[in-house]
């Protein structure tokens, strides 16, 4: 299942104390590599957040590929809806792509994709490091690297805090080296909302990856602000909740208010909502339907929710039956 099933049309581990200290030791260090150049189509309305780690500011509404982009890169059939969904991502003014090697054949899609629309240097490239063992590890993020772009990425993520404490060593390295930009962790469980908290607080990294939406706040309690006092930009997955979200408004209309916030439909309030929280700099949904992508880009134009429009928001959702 999709993060965005059953959506209405728009209109209706803990570090060890010896991880702990080398990564620490290397907390000042950022790389300053030549960005993917982030020259945005899409109007003066973008809707952007900065990267703590170094300014640079970034659309905050991104593209997740769990799901929708582990198809076969030769099958044009299965090919034409995903470059549809990537061209109306870039020309919405959207940059930051999230894949992993988790996803199938996503990472060679997002690669192939980007080449065909002649967009590599201009997305900010994520992904992800699953894997046990110094050596693997290096072994899975250079095939990462040659099928997304060809060369360094933008941000390498230990995928579900597997084997941390090897794999963060590797990146703090790989960053020093300029061999990436940014490294973080992700999760998308609460179960490791507190593991995640810890590293957010204790390791030297530039990105957190979390689960948040309006059915789903626990990331409020610590995680959240923990990433905006040491400064970790914070990306979110499932900001529909696999789908959960859109089923609960089922039914529902859209109230008139919305328009407050500059939501035209329910994927556009849920998304402003998500990337409308101080500590939120960027929201990843996934879809594999062009005209979902173009929903979901709409809520990076306009403005964002004030924290009463927030709080309001949050009182619509939770009075809602179900």
């Amino acid at each position: 299942m999709t993060d965005d099933a059953n959506r209405p049309p728009a209109e209706s581990g803990r570090l060890s104390r010896r991880t702990f200290l080398e990564l620490s030791a290397a907390a000042g260090t950022l790389a300053a590599l030549g960005g993917a150049g982030l020259a945005l189509a899409g109007g003066d309305d973008l809707l952007r957040k900065k990267i703590p780690a170094s300014g640079q500011k970034i659309p905050v509404i991104g593209l997740g590929t769990a799901r929708t982009f582990g198809v076969d890169p030769s099958d044009a059939a299965a090919m034409k809806p995903l470059r549809a969904v990537m061209k109306r991502f870039y020309d919405g003014g959207g940059r930051l792509v999230d894949s992993s090697p988790m996803y199938g054949q996503a990472e060679a899609v997002t690669g192939k994709l980007a080449r065909d629309l002649g967009i590599t240097d201009k997305l900010f490239m994520a992904t992800k490091v699953w894997t046990r063992g110094r050596e693997a590890g290096i072994a899975e993020m250079e095939r990462s690297e040659k099928l997304m772009r060809g060369g360094p990425l933008d941000l390498i993520q230990v995928h579900n805090l597997v084997d941390l404490d090897t794999q963060l060593e590797t990146l703090i390295r790989w960053r020093a080296e300029k061999r990436v930009r940014y490294i973080g962790v992700t999760h998308s469980s609460d179960r490791a909302h507190e593991a995640l908290t810890q590293v957010v607080e204790r390791a030297p990294i530039d990105f957190v990856q979390l689960n948040y939406n309006l059915m789903d706040r626990d990331a409020d309690k610590r995680l959240l602000p923990a990433a905006a006092h040491k400064g970790v930009a914070v990306l979110v997955n499932v900001p529909f909740g696999n789908g959960a979200l859109f089923r609960r408004v089922r039914g529902a209309k859209l109230p008139p208010w919305s328009k407050e916030v500059g939501a035209k439909s329910w994927a556009q309030l849920f998304l402003k909502f998500v990337v409308s929280h101080p500590a939120v700099t960027c929201a990843l949904p996934a879809t594999s339907d062009p005209a979902h992508m173009t929903d979901n880009i709409g809520a990076c134009h306009g403005h964002l929710p004030t924290a009463k429009q927030r709080a309001r928001i949050a009182a619509f959702f939770d009075a809602l039956p179900g």
